[in-house]
């Protein structure tokens, strides 16, 4: 029995439509009609000879079958990327494209320097920023999106992608006001969105030192949790490079720090060995951090 002849288009549609909130933008995204959208799925059901989609009223759920053919179907898309890229680099040497993925303490304080350097000697290199969550971060990753990610390292392994330690960064409290008292009230927070690494580790100290951990407010943008600090709003938990500078700096709490996050370099186990990468992700490891706190 002969392999269907299933296209790496198709398994794009199908990464489309669970990437995106209707298959109107998922067709958006590719550049195509949602009815060459509909019928690129439809055939690669009837290729495949399993039911991917059912229909609920005017909407169409995923199937049981769904979750295993998206599997298999995001590691071809990854590998897929891995030898373009490596096709690309062969082809034209130091020119051609790296995709970067970072949190964005790791753009503006960590990694400005060594990624200035990185780029001013590759001038035909083309260095493709992605700024976002560590969730988002390692999601992309894996998927082949990205070549390397600098993240938070998450709460457990994740599938597919090697995670090697840079550094451990200290987190600080910093409050609405002058509250080094123990017995202090502590909060509300003002912090992370639910799911964000540093805010898991963040509740479980705050939740271990038997203080509330009461949310008010949520942002993943560091500088707007500051200034829900100097609104009064709540209190927060940064590393000391996200507190701020100068006069606008946040006042901690204590000269002691709550935690720590331990930052990451990620990048996926079967992806191809391309020298560009290679370099970029051995400066950043060498890179020490700068201990502002």
């Amino acid at each position: 029995m002969g392999l269907p002849d299933i296209t790496v288009a198709q398994f794009e549609y199908l990464d489309a439509v669970a990437r995106h909130p209707t298959w109107a933008a998922a067709a958006s995204s590719l550049r195509v009609s949602p009815s060459a959208l509909s019928q690129g799925l439809a055939e690669l059901e009837r290729r495949l000879g399993v039911t991917l989609f059912e229909r609920e009223g005017r909407r169409r759920v995923p199937t049981a079958a769904h979750a295993e053919v998206l599997r298999h179907a995001r590691q071809v898309l990854a590998q897929t990327h891995d030898i373009v890229a490596w096709a690309e680099h062969v082809r034209v040497g130091q020119k051609g494209r790296v995709r970067l993925g970072m949190i964005d303490v790791g753009v503006v304080a960590h990694f400005p320097k060594v990624l200035r350097r990185y780029r001013a000697e590759r001038p035909g290199l083309e260095v493709h920023l992605t700024v976002a969550s560590s969730a988002s971060l390692l999601t992309e990753v894996a998927g082949g999106n990205l070549d390397l990610v600098v993240c938070v390292a998450p709460p457990t392994s994740f599938a597919g992608v090697a995670l090697t330690p840079l550094w451990d960064e200290n987190l600080f409290v910093y409050p609405t006001r002058d509250a080094s008292g123990d017995d202090e009230p502590w909060g509300p927070w003002v912090t992370f969105p639910a799911g964000s690494h540093t805010r898991t580790i963040v509740e479980r100290e705050v939740r271990a030192l038997r203080r509330p951990f009461d949310v008010v407010a949520e942002s993943n943008q560091p500088e707007v949790l500051r200034e829900m600090v100097r609104l009064g709003l709540g209190w927060t938990v940064l590393p000391a490079a996200q507190a701020g500078i100068g006069t606008a700096r946040l006042a901690a709490r204590s000269g002691n720090p709550l935690c720590a996050r331990t930052l990451v370099l990620a990048r996926r186990t079967t992806a191809a060995a391309i020298p560009a990468v290679d370099e970029l992700a051995t400066l950043l490891l060498a890179t020490p951090i700068t201990r502002s706190e």
